[in-house]
């Protein structure tokens, strides 16, 4: 009885090592010899995009920056004129908050420009 059990155990390790071998070359390494995963790729291909609040006559915009990349933030009027222009490096969290309450009667357009893309919104004071 117990060389059965033991037969029977033993043919369960070969079919697992047996098992784990074959599927040993769908796995993936990187320089440094850990594992990837397609779930782990994908995750790192994630577009984050800002986002923006409007709160009254207030814009707050907060951006994940994940490659902590240049990001540039501009605000233009109607008449495409430049009025806020600011570079911002080295940070994984961009966040800015506008106070347009005691701006001209106008419409504003926030413009966040990162290695991603670009995005707008606008803001309309009257």
């Amino acid at each position: 009885m117990k060389t059965v059990e033991r037969y029977i155990v033993a043919v369960m390790f070969l079919f697992a090592t047996t098992i784990g071998l074959a599927n040993a070359s769908n796995i993936s390494l990187d320089k440094k010899g850990n594992a990837k995963s397609e779930v782990e790729l994908k995750l790192v291909n994630v577009k984050v995009e800002p986002v923006f609040v409007k709160k009254g006559g207030k814009l707050m915009m907060n951006l994940l920056n994940l490659s902590q990349e240049k990001v540039t933030v501009k605000v233009y009027d109607s008449q495409k004129r430049l009025v806020y222009n600011e570079t911002i490096d080295g940070k994984v969290v961009v966040e800015k908050a506008f106070n347009f309450e005691k701006a001209f009667e106008d419409k504003y357009t926030v413009v966040v420009v990162d290695k991603l893309g670009t995005y707008t919104e606008t803001m309309v004071v009257k």
